[in-house]
């Protein structure tokens, strides 16, 4: 922040763009660039004839409100500058938010794809720009500034400045009419749409025109900015959704969950009339029903605590305060405590505040003793009732009754995943090292390798001799904050020991969010010996890529797909409210007071960083949380994972699961509340079990239609994955060791998120070998396979007239298509439509869950789960061991007969053009001779048609014996016979 008497200033360096559309009907365009921002224009020179234009300029803007500048929305619009035509074509637009906005010395050059204006704008290439703000006092504007602005020489064709706020309103008219039926309108439509209005204006007067006031947005700003939809914090990434983590439960209007009433209490302080007990240790007392609870003890006799009783638990009409002191204890160890006074008062009377109201003020009570002659009327103390819901804002803090009160494990807490980064080391050479190797260094040439460690990731390379280099690379995962220190040593192959390390600080490595960032390799020292003495040094280059996005989630059911750097990030397309309403018929999990069955009932959900825990309903088998939650949506291809547990954490014990769902967004429709229950299954070695149902509802909001088909055409992970992709072993040991990093920093909150909870949310065992995943994802092809066997089967019956009719239907559709072949697709996807559009009413409203069917659970034996649910490595005796390594032996066996069977019919093929079997393959090149000259003499439609009626022969035609070709193509040879 800035000083109170400073200013803030955004700098944006427009440095240069590449690949733009050409513009000018001869191949090339001529850009100039106007900046937007907080009501201020600026615009740079133009760059002639250039489709990669550097322009290298700073633009400087000031920031009226710092607070507000998360906030505000900068815009870069590309235009071509004409001499010879009146009015200047549209080349493209970015728009930034505030929250990517970082300060002096943290900017980076980043690249962003330069998008459209509107659906026919013809746009192409990608921008490079660098966004920061600068704190400074405030000072004058220096006289030479003004006039070095004043004398720049005008480019031509520059725009007034009431002509593009014209523009705008035009845009903003094409953007909502919908587009013409007639495809020769679109090119007089698309120029009106590119286009930009010409100007007789100097650079000087249109750069120091504010576009409107500041409480005047243009329309531009406003229009994107109504289209973030409920919340101002739709802006972007981990800053926003730091402000909307404490504002949830204030902003959102509980409309997904039922409003739950409480009584609130808050007991504020006391005063007596005895002067003499102004020292003394007092606590209040809160007795209504079966509840009694004590505030903390105070000697100033200020407690200002809240406490929130669930009206439907509430079984007395009376509240009674009162107000004790406290006394030494005894010989049996007892405080014995006198009571300075009761307020009573009547529920009915009690008034009830809703939100937006205004706190209710406490008031000063008298207490009465339980004779009139004991009552003072110095005793007071100071409390306020009331009923309210859970929307009220002080819930959350309040001493709840449901929940056990003020347990720190049992409450509603909000928890975000630490902020991942892939550190690329690549290792180059080493030089100079001081080996001790005696006389082995006559006999050999000593191998090297060198190690590397990241707090508990270690990787080495290959080994190498001395003297050559290396040129690997070595992936870790760094989580903020980070580890001090990147280890680096060199160590001898043979001997293991180590010739030197170096330790490089890993909060000065250097960052970068593309590949046309070249990092800068460095040398560092060795240090090595008892003495720490210099052991040579070693050639290495070490960033932390930010255009990665590091995956925590199997990439199936992922939540986020973000790029790291939040210089890449892009704005949300929606939001996610999330409603938790309660569950039903839940199982005791554990027995209380070691008589009965009791279940400690509470819910974690996950969608990206964010974590949200709902507070624990104690002893219920049917809780109603009634809690709202919401996210930013960046992707609708992503998916919610919710999972409900019992607490355990609260006494000591770990949580025990209750079951999971997942909701993939994508099967959402948007603006539309799905309120439905879902059953809770828990596999475990036992097998699968019910243990109840949740009720969950969710909204899927948003406000641009446009924004979200465009996002299904957009590739899912970062640039960075496609330029430089890593490999598949790679990536799963990157994500598990993601993994890893998560449930180890969550675990360490307070109060800690448990690794039984983060391990069952994030499926960190799919890696895991399971009989019953096998064959699950087996029959899962099979049943994709199922529709190709249909086909199969129709046809079957068409060619051996099991229904004559179709089979002659079938000979009359021949014929059609051999006829007219254009009609073949249109007739397809013409079809396809009517199918989809007929189906589109019975699609399912309620959305899927866990299914036990699809996942082989009802038909697994125990000894599978057992299995399933086995330690890695395994603890089992080795009786138990071999029959499972047998199992898994035959299951082996016959996968690997079948990637036999398929490798041969690829080796028959293969053994007609390599002359292995020398009189097939002279088969096959007289067939291939003779078929030429045939389908030069036939024309290719009447081949069609004839062995259309060939295949669909009456079954009086046709032989039961296998047909030529097929004989033949089995008497091919394969190389099976050289295995051993």
């Amino acid at each position: 922040m800035a000083a109170e008497n400073g200013t803030r200033k955004l700098v944006v360096e427009i440095c240069n763009a590449n690949n733009l559309m050409p513009k000018d009907g001869q191949g090339t365009a001529s850009a100039y660039a106007i900046v937007d921002f907080d009501g201020q224009r600026r615009r740079t020179k133009t760059k002639f004839r250039d489709l990669n234009p550097v322009w290298d300029e700073k633009l400087e803007f000031l920031v009226h409100d710092i607070e507000s500048m998360a906030s505000e929305m900068l815009e870069i619009n590309l235009y071509n500058d004409k001499k010879t035509v009146k009015r200047s074509t549209f080349l493209g637009k970015i728009k930034l938010s505030g929250s990517l906005f970082v300060k002096s010395g943290d900017e980076s050059l980043v690249y962003y794809p330069l998008e459209k204006r509107s659906v026919f704008s013809q746009v192409k290439g990608e921008i490079g720009v660098k966004v920061y703000y600068v704190d400074e006092e405030a000072a004058p504007v220096q006289a030479d500034q003004k006039e070095e602005t004043v004398d720049e020489k005008p480019p031509e064709n520059e725009k007034p400045e009431p002509e593009l706020e014209e523009e705008k309103k035009v845009e903003e008219k094409e953007k909502a009419s919908p587009p013409p039926p007639e495809t020769s309108n679109q090119q007089p439509q698309e120029a009106a749409a590119d286009s930009a209005p010409e100007t007789n204006q100097t650079p000087a007067e249109t750069e120091n025109q504010p576009v409107a006031n500041k409480e005047e947005p243009p329309a531009e700003t406003a229009k994107d900015k109504g289209e973030t939809g409920k919340s101002s914090e739709l802006a972007v990434i981990n800053d926003l959704e730091l402000r909307s983590l404490s504002g949830d439960h204030n902003r959102i209007g509980y409309d997904l969950v039922d409003r739950m009433p409480f009584l609130y209490v808050r007991v504020v302080k006391a005063k007596l009339a005895n002067k003499e007990l102004e020292a003394s240790a007092l606590h209040a007392k809160l007795i209504i029903g079966t509840h009694n609870i004590k505030t903390k003890t105070q000697f100033d006799k200020d407690w200002d605590q809240v406490f929130a009783f669930d009206k439907e638990a509430i079984n007395s009409s009376t509240l009674e305060v009162s107000v004790w002191i406290e006394g030494e204890k005894n010989e049996e160890q007892k405080e014995a405590s006198s009571c300075l006074g009761t307020v009573s008062f009547d529920l009915q009377e009690v008034p009830k505040r809703v939100p937006p109201d205004s706190p209710l003020a406490p008031q000063w009570y008298t207490l009465e003793s339980e004779s009139e002659s004991d009552t003072l009327p110095g005793n007071d103390v100071m409390i306020a009732a009331w009923f309210g819901t859970q929307a009220d804002e002080v819930f959350q803090e309040a001493w709840q009754s449901d929940s056990g009160g003020l347990i720190p494990e049992t409450r509603a807490k909000v928890y975000l995943s630490p902020k991942l980064w892939y550190l690329r080391l690549t290792v180059i050479q080493t030089q100079d090292l001081q080996l001790d190797l005696g006389s082995e260094a006559k006999v050999r040439s000593p191998e090297l390798y060198v190690k590397a460690q990241l707090g508990a990731q270690l990787f080495k390379t290959s080994r190498t001799q001395v003297g050559s280099a290396w040129n690997e690379d070595l992936v870790f995962v760094a989580a903020e904050p980070f580890e001090p220190f990147l280890v680096v040593s060199v160590e001898d192959a043979s001997s293991g020991q180590s010739v030197g390390e170096a330790k490089i600080h890993v909060s000065s490595i250097d960052r970068r969010t593309d590949d046309k960032t070249e990092v800068k390799s460095r040398w560092f020292n060795l240090i090595g010996g008892e003495n720490k003495s210099y052991a040579g040094r070693i050639h290495v280059r070490v960033c932390l890529e930010g255009g990665y996005h590091v995956p925590d989630e199997a990439a199936h059911v992922t939540s986020d797909v973000r790029p790291t750097a939040k210089q890449l990030a892009k704005p949300p397309i929606g939001l996610l409210d999330v409603g938790i309403r309660g569950a039903s018929n839940l199982l005791p999990v554990k027995t209380k007071d070691g008589t009965c069955g009791t279940t400690d009932a509470y819910v974690v959900a996950k969608y990206g960083p964010k974590w949200i825990r709902t507070r624990t309903i104690l002893d219920r088998f049917n809780p109603r949380w009634n809690e709202q939650y919401t996210w930013d949506v960046y992707d609708p291809c992503t998916v919610l994972t919710i999972g409900v547990f019992d607490n355990g954490r609260y006494k000591g014990e770990k949580d025990v699961r209750i079951g999971k769902i997942r909701i993939r967004l994508s099967t959402l429709d948007t603006n539309t509340v799905y309120r439905n229950s879902y059953t809770l299954t828990v596999l475990s070695s036992s097998g699968a079990k019910k243990m109840g149902e949740i009720e969950i509802a969710v909204r899927f909001c948003c406000s641009s239609w446009l924004s979200l088909m465009q996002a299904y055409g957009s590739p899912m992970l970062p640039r960075m994955h496609h330029i430089s992709p890593l490999g598949p072993v790679q990536q799963d040991t990157l994500r598990h060791t993601a993994m890893r990093i998560v449930t180890n920093r969550l675990a360490r909150s307070e109060p800690a998120l448990g690794q039984e909870v983060i391990q069952f949310i994030l499926d960190s065992d799919t890696h895991v070998w399971s009989m019953r995943r096998s064959k699950a994802n087996w029959f899962r092809v099979v049943r994709c396979l199922s529709r190709v066997a249909s086909l199969a089967r129709w046809l079957g019956e068409v060619r051996t007239w099991t229904h004559p009719s179709i089979t002659i239907l079938v000979h009359g559709l021949l014929v059609a298509m051999v006829i007219c072949p254009h009609l073949v697709l249109p007739t397809v996807f013409l079809y396809a439509f009517f199918i989809l559009v007929l189906r589109f009413r019975y699609r399912r409203h309620i959305q899927h869950n866990a299914d036990s069917r699809l996942s082989y659970v009802d038909v697994v034996s125990l000894d599978e789960l057992d299995e399933e649910f086995d330690e890695f490595p395994t603890t089992k005796s080795p009786d138990t061991i071999q029959i499972r390594y047998d199992r898994l032996r035959a299951i082996a066996g016959r996968a690997q007969t079948l990637l036999g069977d398929i490798a041969v019919q690829g080796e028959r093929l293969e053994s007609l053009f390599s002359w292995r079997d020398p009189r097939a393959s002279g088969i096959f090149v007289l067939f291939c001779l003779f078929a030429s000259l045939f389908f030069y003499l036939v024309p290719f439609k009447v081949f069609v048609l004839v062995l259309g009626f060939y295949y669909i022969r009456h079954p009086r035609f046709r032989d039961d014996m296998p047909s030529l070709p097929i004989n033949f193509f089995r008497r091919l040879p394969s190389l099976s016979d050289q295995v051993m």
